[in-house]
């Protein structure tokens, strides 16, 4: 008899299953060991087929598991939906430390933090899960201020999920963040929560995998991204908290999106789909309307023991006046620290440091120059001299003076989070201070240290983007953004929505009923709309502004969206392959608008200098085909999150 498989071996790059031959009758979703070149490979049997044409191999080895018909059906799915190698998403299902040992007895929880009772549920608690349970639909979006208890609404419906015998999924944007989740979700349900995640170890996400399969009663998994992809039975709810968080996208081939992919994961278990978030993408909530999605709203604080607002500072950076102590922090954030240290209350420092770009912007006025094309900030290269677009490739020479205000201060600024950390420790040298960023060893992660952090052994919070997430911290009382107008110099669509989230969460960390709140927001555009609609929390304005610019300028949700990229060893040869795949394209006579070419963002590489091609299309189905037609040495990221 012979097999079609999947094997998980990043040696095998086709689209295409591999044939096997075997004596004895096999079930798709039987996991097996074959031979692939000189190694055994770890793959799937998906189906029976013919006898091949050409010689086959045997398949070597039957293994004790097979994955359930949903998870191969989602495999096959994806393969569909994201034209990738089928080994990339082979190996998303399959823990490749099974091939390597065999009857593994899965560990089991032997001692679970003591179980609590939950607080009562507040009145817009209750219309919410009473909207839920009367609706007929399965996806909701649930667009909750910060505060306003979302996780209580997880756990309820998670009650009622088990009830009926049926798994939990809750997704989480980043491994910091489980924590927290798993504290709170195994203090309901004590031993059935198993976590998963890639900083486990190979013994340790093997044996979390297994007690998923061999699980007889229903399971809470909670884990990012990758934990979609654990085998199960039978699935009564998936929640996706932070539903809005661009990590969620994988960057790495099959370059899948978690909610897509959740979707569908929902659907073939017939299960409730959730996704919670304080500010919802500009992108999600369109669709979400336009499929009538269930569309589910709480504003008001879960916890109201003291005032649950906030008092938000906005402090003028041009304004040096207010900054006689440091000339990165004002004097009424140091201020605000000093005295949340007298009250044993801690702060949190944020600075947004995701990706390299300087901010190039007038000191005066705050002029910041945009691509007449794209309405994107332009990027400031220093070994030219010039400004440019990396969406469109538009070029221009760099400005000595402001064409608002004519002053030459122009300034190229740039502060991490290491010097803010140096900075503080000068400022207040008795403050214990924790700085959270990717330059974490793993030691120094935030997951490592959350349960210090929240039982307040540390003062003074340093970080980016990974501590404005869902946290919330009791001993929290002030939040200082050193620059909020940062995520704004970044040449990208998103750059405005991402900003508008970011400062939203930020200030989301306090006023949470725990204790008074106190928000400092640094900004050399204190008049911008778009950091009043933040402070104010008026997501209803900022969306209708962000899906007009959408619609004039032809972005996601009003198009789909395809990046190519190619690295050669110059400048000149990746610009001449990056027409010459322009004009292969042009022949193709395919209704897509082709932007480019022009030098990636992060244009120098190891390997060379990379090049890259937008294109814009009604139709997903015209983007497919022109992946398929791809020259081998370029890559493609299909329905990218950013374009840089």
């Amino acid at each position: 008899m012979y097999y079609d498989v999947w094997v998980s071996s990043n040696q095998y790059h086709g689209r295409e299953s591999l044939s096997y031959s075997y004596p004895e009758i096999l079930e798709p979703g039987q996991l097996v060991l074959v031979p692939l070149r000189n190694q055994q490979s770890l793959a799937v049997v998906v189906s029976k087929t013919l006898k091949p044409t050409f010689k086959t191999k045997g398949i070597a080895q039957v293994l004790l598991y097979k994955l359930p018909t949903t998870s191969l059906d989602l495999m096959i799915w994806m393969a569909s939906y994201y034209p990738s190698q089928i080994s990339s998403i082979a190996s998303l299902s399959m823990p490749p430390s099974l091939a390597r040992k065999q009857q593994i007895k899965p560990a089991v929880k032997t001692i679970g933090p003591k179980k609590i009772a939950l607080p009562p549920l507040t009145t817009e608690q209750e219309a919410v899960l009473k909207q839920i349970s009367q609706s007929t639909k399965h996806n909701f979006l649930l667009h909750g201020e910060t505060g306003s208890g979302k996780t209580r609404i997880y756990l309820e419906l998670a009650k009622q999920s088990l009830a009926k015998g049926q798994s939990v999924l809750v997704l989480t944007p980043e491994i910091s963040l489980t924590p927290q989740l798993v504290l709170g979700f195994e203090q309901v349900f004590a031993k059935q929560v198993i976590t998963i995640h890639s900083n486990l170890s190979d013994v340790e996400r093997r044996d979390a995998w297994l007690t998923v399969l061999e699980a007889k009663d229903p399971v809470v998994v909670i884990g990012p991204r990758s934990a979609l992809f654990a085998p199960f039975k039978s699935l009564g709810l998936i929640v996706i908290d932070e539903a809005h968080d661009q990590a969620y996208k994988q960057e790495q081939a099959p370059h899948y999106q978690a909610q897509l992919v959740a979707g569908k994961l929902a659907q073939l278990h017939n299960a409730q789909l959730v996704l919670g978030t304080a500010t919802p993408n500009v992108t999600d909530y369109y669709i979400a309307q336009a499929k009538s999605m269930g569309l589910l709203r709480m504003q008001q604080p879960a916890v109201k023991t003291v005032s649950h607002k906030a008092v938000v500072e906005i402090i003028n950076s041009r304004d040096r006046s207010q900054f006689t102590r440091d000339l990165h922090l004002s004097d009424r954030l140091l201020e605000a620290i000093k005295t949340a240290l007298d009250n044993h209350e801690q702060s949190l420092v944020f600075l947004n440091r995701r990706g390299t770009a300087r901010l190039v912007l007038c000191q005066v006025c705050g002029w910041q120059i945009h691509c007449p094309i794209c309405d994107l900030p332009l990027t400031y290269h220093g070994d030219s001299h010039s400004l440019r677009c990396h969406t469109c490739g538009y070029k221009a020479e760099a400005v000595a003076r402001c064409p608002v205000c004519s002053s030459s201060d122009i300034i190229y600024k740039s502060i991490g989070t290491k010097a803010i950390v140096e900075l503080l420790a000068r400022v207040f040298p008795k403050a214990r201070i924790g700085r959270y960023d990717s330059d974490n060893t793993k030691t120094e992660r935030f997951e490592q240290h959350y349960q210090q952090v929240s039982q307040g052994k540390v003062d003074i919070l340093v970080g980016t983007q990974l501590l404005a997430k869902g946290l919330d911290l009791p001993g929290l009382s002030v939040v200082g953004v050193v620059t909020a107008d940062t995520s704004l110099s970044f040449p990208d669509y998103t750059a405005e929505e991402r900003t508008y989230q970011q400062l939203t969460q930020i200030i989301g960390r306090v006023g949470r009923g725990h204790r008074a709140g106190r928000a400092i927001i640094q900004t050399y555009n204190p008049d911008s709309p778009l950091i009043k609609a933040a402070t104010h929390k008026n997501w209803e304005e900022f969306y209708k502004t962000q899906l007009a610019e959408r619609q004039q300028f032809i972005f996601p949700p009003y198009c789909y969206l395809l990046k190519l990229s190619c690295v050669r060893k110059s400048q000149a040869s990746a610009s001449r392959a990056a027409e010459q795949l322009r004009k292969r394209l042009l022949e193709l006579s395919l209704p897509v608008q082709i932007i480019g070419p022009a030098p990636s963002f992060y244009e120098k590489t190891r390997g060379g200098y990379r090049w890259q091609l937008v294109l814009k299309a009604k139709q997903r189905q015209h983007l497919l085909a022109i992946v398929k037609a791809l020259p081998s040495n370029w890559s493609y990221d299909l329905d990218p999150v950013n374009l840089l």
